[in-house]
């Protein structure tokens, strides 16, 4: 799944990236990599809520009930014997079919998401965001400085995470 989501992303950098050419002149500061490598922390977190979330819809599916049943369904689906053979009701199909939509959107929703932030946010505008990614095409240790920055960034975030989640359970 997470192949289909960086999928997805991948051709909405390169949607982008036809607006990377007047940007690709200017030189790249550690401000803008600071706000790319938000971006896709930003991104990177979003995918792993959405992950949560489908995981929750399977493990907490009031008719499907838990994993094993999602992946017994999962291994008969699209083949009506094996549907009858695994005693499949109409209400686990339907279940099945509104975790499969929403899995099936998914990848729609992170480029939305990462589209949003790139061209509606305080987070970056589109031209700085295009000047990295050029920046980054072309000068591997432009590339080595934002992997670090966005690794430094994932760790404060997910240390935040860490702490909020478990500030809400005590």
């Amino acid at each position: 799944m997470k192949k289909v989501l960086l999928f997805g992303s991948f051709f909405m950098g390169l949607a982008l990236s036809t607006f990377a050419q007047e940007a690709a002149n200017e030189p790249v500061t550690d401000e803008d990599l600071t706000q790319y490598a938000t971006v896709e922390v930003m991104t990177s977190l979003y995918v792993e809520d959405k992950t949560d979330e489908l995981r929750n819809m399977i493990l907490n599916n009031e008719v499907i009930d838990g994993g094993a049943r999602y992946n017994e369904i999962k291994a008969a689906w699209g083949d009506d014997a094996k549907l009858t053979e695994a005693n499949v009701t109409d209400e686990e199909k339907a279940a099945y079919q509104a975790i499969l939509d929403f899995q099936n959107s998914l990848q729609q929703s992170v480029v939305d998401y990462k589209t949003n932030l790139i061209t509606d946010s305080d987070v970056i505008s589109v031209s700085v965001y295009n000047k990295v990614l050029a920046a980054i095409k072309g000068d591997p240790s432009v590339k080595e400085k934002l992997d670090s920055m966005i690794l430094t960034i994932k760790e404060e975030k997910d240390a935040e995470r860490a702490a909020a989640k478990e500030d809400g359970e005590n």
